[in-house]
C-alpha cells in the first residue's frame, strides 16, 4: 500500500484526525449512500467500522488484542462497558457481526481496514515512523488482489474455517473492478470533513525523556489497549456531533429542541477531549520520543481566551469560575496549540470533585523566572471538613486513576505531570485543594 510514498508526511496527531475524519467519510459519505446488501470487510487492530446498517449485512474479520478481552479492573471486573461485562474471554462487543483472530505482539498497532462490495474495493491504513505518518488509501484492484492474497495467508495460518469463509464470500462478490470516480469522491470529501472538524479532535502524543522503560515495557499491552478504548469511545462521539451539527443547519427547528441539540454538542466535544488526553497519556507512557520545540506562548492571553468556555463548563456543575490574572506578564516556553487541550484537562482533573456551590480561581503571577500559574478550588461551607479529609483516588496503572465513591475517572498525577513535563510546565499540587504549574518565562536562563 505503500509503494511510492514520500518519505515526508505528519506528526501522530495529524494522521490519526486523518484517520478518523477518513472512517467517517468512508462510511457516511461513500457506503451508506450506495446501500450495499452484501460484502465483506476485514481491520485490525479494532473493528473501525461503526455503522449499524454495514455491520448488519458485511461480513467481517478482525484482528483484535487478547488484552480486550481479558483487562480486569482491581475488584475482577471488565474494564469494559456495562453492555459488556458478560461477554466471554475469547468474544468482543459485537462478535456477531464479525470473526475474531488474535493479534501477534510483532504485528503492530497501526489500524487497517478493507471493504469488498460489488461497488467498491477500498484499504485504508496508516503508516511511516514518528514525524513521516501517512494516511494511506488504495482502491485499485491489483494492489487490493496482493492484499487478500497476504491476509488470506495469515488467516489460513489461524483459523482454516475463517479462510474458507474468507474465501467462499470473495468468490460471490465476483472479480475484483477499479471504481475510478472512488478517489476522485473521496478526498475532497475527506478534506471537507477536516474543515470542519474542531481542534477539539486533535490528539497528540507527546515526549518525556525521564519515562521508565522498563516499566512501559511491563505495561505495553494495557496501555495499547487503553488508547484503543479511547479511539474506540472517540469515534462515534464525533459521528455523534457530526450528525447533530447538521441537524443545527435546519431552520425549522424549535428553541427547546435546538437548546438540546447544542447542549448533546457540548457535551461530545468536552468527551472527545477528555478521552484525547487520555490517549496523549497513554501514547507519551508507552512510546516516549524526543521533546518537542516550545514557542514562545502568552499564557495570560490564552487563558483569558478559554475563560468562557471553561467557565460555561464549570456552570453546569453548579462551580463558579474566577480568573486572577496579573497584566503584563512575559510569554512563557511551552506549545500554545497542545497547551490549550492540557489546560482543559488539568482544570478538569482539579475541579471534578467539586460539589455545587464550590469555586475554582486561576491565579497566575510571576515567580522568578517563570509564571506561577495556581488552580485552587474552595469548597462550599457545608463541605469544609471534606477538603480536609480529602478523598484518595484508586489508582488505575499509571495513566488513570478513579475517585470509588463518585466513580469519576480522570488523569492520574503522574500522567498529568508528564504531560505538561512535555510541554515545559512542572506539576506541584497540594492535596485536591491546590495545583501549581511553574512554567519558564521565554528567553530566561534557568
Amino acid at each position: 500500500m505503500a509503494k511510492g510514498v514520500h518519505s515526508s508526511g505528519v506528526h501522530e496527531d495529524t494522521v490519526r484526525r486523518l484517520w478518523w475524519a477518513a472512517l467517517e467519510t468512508l462510511q457516511a459519505d461513500i457506503l451508506l449512500p450506495m446501500d450495499p446488501m452484501q460484502g465483506l470487510w476485514i481491520a485490525a487492530p479494532l473493528p473501525a467500522l461503526y455503522e449499524t446498517r454495514l455491520l448488519d449485512r458485511l461480513k467481517g474479520w478482525v484482528w483484535a488484542p487478547e488484552e480486550l478481552a481479558s483487562l480486569h479492573s482491581p475488584n475482577g471486573n471488565l474494564l469494559l462497558p456495562k453492555r459488556c461485562n458478560s461477554i466471554s474471554k475469547q468474544n468482543l462487543p459485537g462478535e456477531s457481526h464479525y470473526r475474531r483472530m488474535p493479534l501477534r505482539e510483532d504485528d503492530g498497532y497501526d489500524p487497517l481496514l478493507i471493504i469488498i462490495t460489488p461497488q467498491i474495493q477500498i484499504a485504508l491504513s496508516l503508516y511511516g515512523s514518528n514525524g513521516k505518518r501517512h494516511l494511506l488509501m488504495r482502491s485499485d484492484p491489483e494492489v487490493i488482489a496482493d492484499l487478500l492474497k497476504i491476509l488470506d495467508l495469515r488467516i489460513k495460518d489461524e483459523s482454516h474455517l475463517h479462510a474458507l469463509e474468507l474465501r467462499r464470500e470473495l468468490g460471490n462478490l465476483g472479480e475484483l473492478k477499479s471504481n475510478n470516480d472512488l478517489e476522485k469522491m473521496f478526498w475532497p470529501r475527506l478534506a471537507e470533513r477536516l474543515a470542519g472538524m474542531a481542534p477539539s479532535l486533535t490528539f497528540q502524543a507527546m515526549p518525556d525523556k525521564q519515562s521508565n522503560s522498563a516499566l512501559i515495557e511491563d505495561q505495553s499491552s494495557a496501555l495499547t489497549l487503553l488508547e484503543a478504548l479511547t479511539h474506540e469511545v472517540r469515534t462515534p462521539l464525533a459521528t455523534i456531533r457530526t450528525l447533530i451539527r447538521s441537524l443545527l443547519r435546519r431552520e425549522d427547528l424549535s428553541e427547546i429542541v435546538e437548546t438540546r441539540l447544542r447542549q448533546i454538542d457540548t457535551e461530545c466535544n468536552e468527551q472527545i477531549d477528555r478521552f484525547g488526553l487520555i490517549f496523549n497519556a497513554a501514547e507519551l507512557q508507552r512510546q516516549p520520543q524526543e521533546k518537542s520545540m516550545l514557542a514562545r506562548t502568552d499564557l495570560g492571553k490564552l487563558l483569558r481566551l478559554l475563560s468562557p468556555t471553561i467557565s460555561d463548563q464549570l456552570e453546569r456543575r453548579g462551580v463558579t469560575l474566577n480568573l486572577d490574572i496579573s497584566d503584563d506578564l512575559p510569554q512563557v516556553l511551552s506549545d500554545p496549540e497542545r497547551l490549550e487541550m492540557m489546560l482543559g484537562g488539568v482544570i478538569d482533573r482539579t475541579s471534578r470533585g467539586l460539589p455545587p456551590g464550590g469555586n475554582l480561581t486561576l491565579r497566575l503571577r510571576p515567580a522568578g523566572h517563570r509564571l506561577k500559574l495556581q488552580l485552587l478550588s474552595e469548597l462550599p461551607s457545608s463541605h469544609k471538613s471534606e477538603l480536609s479529609n480529602g478523598e484518595k483516588n484508586s489508582a488505575l496503572g499509571p495513566v488513570l486513576s478513579w475517585n470509588p465513591n463518585t466513580g469519576s475517572l480522570q488523569l492520574s498525577r503522574a500522567a498529568t505531570q508528564r504531560l505538561l513535563a512535555s510541554l515545559g510546565g512542572r506539576l506541584t499540587d497540594r492535596r485536591d485543594s491546590a495545583l501549581t504549574v511553574f512554567f519558564p518565562i521565554a528567553g530566561c536562563n534557568i
